[in-house]
């Protein structure tokens, strides 16, 4: 007894004497990490609460106003309206994503011969830069010489300038952004399906269950996890979204499709109020923890997350 007292209080010490010398070696990372992270945030908090203006790009001149920033965030209908926006494109793009998604990777999942094949060629849109895909998108919605364009004007289904209507407009973003994302989407549901056991699958059938049941009672509560997760890292993307709708319409027509990351790259790089811009972004900040752990909780409460 004492011998293995003796052997458990030296394998303490040195797993103390382990972690304390890998602390030491983390020392310098961590402090590196805190300069680029933690320092920058702290100065943004400081700026939300200050009139933060560039003196003809030449210099940064601050002034306290307290709750200023804030106060004028909450009554600015222009705000609202960035905000109103982005759910409207955060529902749009990612509920699709989702659907188109989980359906082409049952699809791809169901294909014997060519699988492989198939899944390259759908993930091709998610290696495009998101800047190629805008300027890919305008050149062919344009109402003089892009194909879509032409196409809906020869069907008769749409005639007029597509990013010249609002809702045309928002609807040509959103659909270049589903186009782009769904195959993640796609990539990560058929990585759940993978880790079915067939075995499983084949005894349901030979019980008698079609393929909708077999969907609604085995596939579905077995990727629910992975679906879970595929939705919280697109939707982490989604709301900072940027890249495609400035280069396609830059908020317009009319600002239909100004969604908020827009609405506080104007603000700070047009208008140059950078306190205001960095109470839009804290609240930006807010909105994504808040999302990220309504997921978690989600994923924890299945027991999927620690």
């Amino acid at each position: 007894m004492q011998s293995e007292a003796t052997k458990y209080s030296g394998g303490e010490r040195t797993g103390r004497w382990i972690w304390s010398f890998e602390g030491r070696m983390m020392l310098p990372a961590l402090v590196i990490l805190a300069a680029i992270s933690i320092l920058p945030l702290l100065y943004i908090i400081w700026m939300s609460f200050s009139n933060v203006t560039l003196l003809g790009g030449a210099g940064i001149t601050s002034r306290w106003v307290g709750l200023g920033n804030w106060a004028r965030m909450f009554s600015d209908g222009t705000v609202w309206s960035g905000w109103l926006t982005m759910v409207m494109y955060f529902v749009a793009t990612v509920g699709l994503e989702m659907i188109l998604g989980i359906a082409i990777a049952l699809l791809i999942h169901e294909v014997v011969w060519g699988k492989n094949l198939a899944m390259s060629l759908i993930l091709i849109p998610m290696f495009v830069a998101p800047v190629i895909v805008g300027l890919l998108g305008r050149f062919m919605v344009n109402s003089t010489y892009g194909l879509y364009s032409w196409v809906l004007s020869s069907t008769g289904i749409f005639t007029g300038n597509i990013l010249g209507g609002k809702v045309s407009a928002f609807v040509a973003v959103v659909l270049m952004d589903v186009w782009e994302w769904a195959p993640l989407i796609a990539l990560i549901t058929l990585a759940g399906l993978v880790s079915i056991q067939p075995q499983v699958l084949e005894a349901a059938r030979v019980d008698g269950a079609n393929y909708l049941a077999r969907l609604r009672h085995i596939v579905f509560p077995s990727i629910s996890g992975i679906v879970i997760v595929a939705l919280l890292i697109r939707s982490m993307d989604a709301l900072r979204y940027f890249d495609i709708i400035w280069q396609v319409t830059g908020g317009g027509p009319a600002n239909a499709t100004k969604i908020i990351p827009l609405r506080l790259y104007e603000t700070a790089f047009r208008f140059l109020h950078l306190g205001y811009a960095a109470t839009i972004g804290l609240v930006m900040l807010a909105v994504s923890i808040l999302v990220a752990n309504l997921f978690t909780a989600i994923l924890r409460q299945r027991g999927l997350a620690g």
